[in-house]
């Protein structure tokens, strides 16, 4: 070791051990995604330009990745010794790792060159965040001495983005691919095919590019303004086949595959656009100009199989990736079921009905991928009427698709809206920048499981991991995608790499709120939302209290009563707030000298119904549990436009029974409640409400309303009593489901969500 280690050794001992523990709190470092296995010790490696890289033929894109990645972001210079030595370790899994770091050597052990790779990353993790950006200026840098053993949970790590609605660089997508793996993610679904756009160069087929490529203009604001607005601007552009070939290589370096979608047989409205031959109607049509679900879909006839086997064709020579997505998501039936070609091809060869031919058209089509070696993965509908024999299911309605084709023996990728689609609101503040709808905040993310309770221990082998989704309709520049990735991608990558026994939420918002910094070394956006503050009403018998919580540690909670402002002089939270009387809630997290992030406001409405007791007589759907049935009394109202916090409660298809008990009887005058009317979510008001009210000494009171309309279908159910109403005892309300989404719309066929809010009885 050469003097000046040694002297630096010294000096840092004085203050190592003294500060140590403080410094790395339950002895563990701030990677993301944490290690399975992870020991600090007492010292450090400092890396200089003394420092050498020794790595085989074996380790060449890992090790050039680390020697890169020093000398770029600072004036550090690597030598040929080995003060960081790669070790080939057959035993190892392939994408397993151990990095040893002493205080005169660094080992990074590893079966292959991923595996090395993504030791490399948790080391990058342990270096400033100057080495970004460049601007790390000292000649030499301490690095925590420590012992990691990691390996990662699932094989299938991946995000997906649509490239269809809007399109983004070659340089952004490389940046997309670059943070995918700095977080030991190693798949990228790339969505090149939609009704508003083909993004991928055809040779074969030059009209994609004329015409597929470009819409005319583009709608304005949200799908649920009324009347739709657009910009008048013609959009679009394709990547050329040279720009693919450029990405799968930068990806490859990366350990990143790029598996991308060609939808069929639906979302084919831009290319029946450029060959209206393709269709059922054989009529010329506009590339989608909106959001939503059309119907065109490919017609079963040859002159499309041909075209679908020469475009997959090109598409294979580009991307060396095992699966082909053909989407199979989201496909009307109307077309063919109009159509005497389709009503004649389904009679000629037996099938059932439309959903029969779809599931002939994707087997037709996964025998084509077969024969050049490859293997399909397509959206759950492709379940319906018989799945493809070696197709690969990506559950994203819920988990149900996932667990019938588990126990069918097909292998599963679970990306579920309720946990994996970041184009959800991911906070209930009102300046969040507009987004599709839902409510996906960062906590329950970190809490997906992706496996299926239901699943026996060999059927969950067949789960090859879980994906986070990015639909880009309300994303129409990277910047706006970054905000929804980051930091939700995060927690992403902790479930699907590391073991739920090493994952605590706490810890992890730690380790997010320094993360940012090298979020913002490397330039990309991100929502922050770690100051904000969950709130809820309880009650105890005694009375309602309202209990705050923040996800941060060594910062304070100051609140307000009166709608007023919280400063730093205001009031600390510390325990439970008694509340007797409405109240509007405001509080913000302060550190010692200012506010942090943004204010929290609850408008507590203590109605008559708040603490009495509540039953229904289904379960909500595990995925839109909201707060459970309490919270339908709760004095708390959910977001006007995010349907999936947990003030929401979501039923799938069913009609539900709700019986409010009071403890004593109470005068009542009338029944208010909401209902969410999202129809492009698949959500939609219900078809009937009645509400029966039931009195000590009276005859029990019936109250109907038929099809509320409008986007937060507010039903009010008054009591139709002249006389003044008194001693109700319990009320019943009966929710009548919507029933079956109908053609022409998104999930057509599909059963319909109901989703209810506050019953606040008055």
């Amino acid at each position: 070791m050469h003097f000046k280690k040694i002297l630096l050794l010294f000096l840092f001992a004085s203050v190592l051990f003294g500060c140590l523990e403080m410094r790395m709190p339950n002895n563990t470092s701030q990677i993301i995604p944490i290690p399975i296995d992870q020991e600090i010790t007492n010292n450090q490696f400092i890396l200089d330009s003394f420092v050498g890289i020794n790595a085989s033929e074996e380790f060449q894109v890992s090790s050039s990745f680390l020697k890169n990645f020093i000398e770029n972001g600072s004036s550090i210079e690597i030598q040929n010794s080995n003060e960081i030595e790669f070790i080939q370790v057959a035993t190892l899994k392939p994408e397993a790792y151990e990095l040893n770091i002493q205080s005169e050597k660094i080992s990074i052990r590893a079966s292959s060159d991923v595996g090395a790779f993504y030791a490399v990353q948790s080391l990058r993790q342990l270096l400033p965040v100057g080495f970004e950006d460049g601007t790390y200026a000292d000649s030499e840098v301490a690095i925590q001495c420590l012992t990691i053993k990691d390996q990662p949970e699932f094989s299938y790590r991946g995000m997906h983005l649509d490239v269809g609605r809007h399109m983004f660089s070659v340089d952004f997508i490389k940046i997309y691919i670059d943070a995918l793996a700095m977080l030991k993610m190693n798949t990228f679904h790339w969505h090149l095919t939609e009704d508003q756009g083909w993004r991928i160069e055809i040779k074969k087929y030059p009209k994609l590019q004329e015409v597929a490529a470009y819409r005319d203009e583009t709608l304005v604001g949200h799908y649920s303004d009324q009347p739709h607005q657009f910009d008048g601007k013609k959009y679009g552009g394709y990547y050329t086949q040279e720009e693919v070939r450029d990405i799968v290589a930068y990806a490859e370096k990366r350990f990143v595959t790029i598996i991308p979608e060609i939808e069929m047989p639906g979302h084919s409205q831009a290319a029946v656009a450029a060959y209206p031959e393709l269709g059922c109607t054989g009529e010329p049509v506009q590339v989608a100009k909106k959001w939503g679900v059309f119907e065109e879909i490919y017609c079963p006839n040859e002159f499309t199989f041909q075209f679908l086997e020469e475009v997959l064709d090109e598409v294979m020579d580009l991307f060396p990736s095992k699966y082909i997505h053909i989407g199979g998501d989201e496909a009307p039936k109307a077309r063919w079921k109009n159509s005497e070609f389709c009503q004649d091809f389904i009679k000629k060869n037996n099938l059932r009905d439309e959903h029969g031919l779809q599931s002939y058209f994707i087997q037709r089509m996964e025998k084509y991928l077969n024969s050049k070696g490859r293997q399909i993965i397509g959206w759950d509908e492709i379940l319906e009427g018989g799945l493809a024999p070696n197709a690969t299911v990506m559950a994203w309605r819920g988990l149900e698709g996932a667990v019938e084709a588990a126990k069918a023996g097909h292998n599963v990728i679970i990306t579920p809206t309720s946990h994996c689609y970041f184009n959800y609101y991911q906070s209930d503040n009102d300046d969040e920048p507009l987004a599709i709808g839902g409510f996906l905040p960062l906590e329950k993310v970190y809490s997906f499981n992706p496996i299926p309770e239901e699943l026996t221990e060999e059927e969950a082998k067949h789960v090859l991991g879980a994906q986070g989704n990015i639909w880009t309709e309300y994303m129409p520049n990277s910047d706006k995608v970054e905000y929804m990735m980051f930091p939700r991608v995060l927690a992403l990558s902790e479930v699907v790499w590391s073991v739920p026994e090493t994952r605590n939420y706490k810890d992890f918002v730690s380790r997010v709120e320094n993360f940012y910094k090298r979020l913002e070394a490397l330039g990309m956006n991100y929502a922050n939302h770690l100051y904000e503050i969950e709130g809820e009403l309880i009650s105890n018998g005694k009375g309602v209290a309202y209990q705050m919580q923040k996800s941060t540690e060594g910062k304070t909670i100051r609140y307000t009563l009166d709608g007023l402002e919280p400063t730093i002089n205001s009031k600390v939270y510390k325990n439970l707030l008694p509340i007797t009387k409405s109240v509007n809630l405001k509080a913000a997290v302060f550190d010692a000298e200012e506010k942090l992030g943004t204010t929290f406001s609850q408008d507590i409405n203590l109605h008559k119904a708040v603490g009495a007791k509540i039953t229904i007589n289904k379960e909500s759907h595990k995925a839109y549990s909201g707060s459970g049935a309490a919270g339908l009394i709760n004095g708390i109202n959910g977001s006007d436009s995010r349907y999936g916090d947990k003030e929401w409660l979501g039923f799938w298809g069913e009609d539900i029974w709700i019986e409010i008990e009071f403890d004593k009887p109470t005068d009542v005058n009338n029944i208010s409640t909401r209902f969410y009317n999202g129809n492009g979510q698949w959500i939609y008001a219900p078809k009937s409400i009645a509400a029966t009210y039931y009195f000590r000494d009276k005859a029990p009171t019936v109250y109907k309303q038929i099809e509320p309309t409008g986007l937060l279908a507010n039903v009010n159910l008054n009591l139709d009593i002249d006389e003044e109403i008194m001693d109700v005892t319990k009320i019943h309300i009966r929710v009548e489901n919507y029933g079956t989404i109908p053609e022409g719309k998104q999930g057509a066929g599909n059963k319909a969500w109901t989703f209810i809010d506050e019953i606040v009885v008055n």
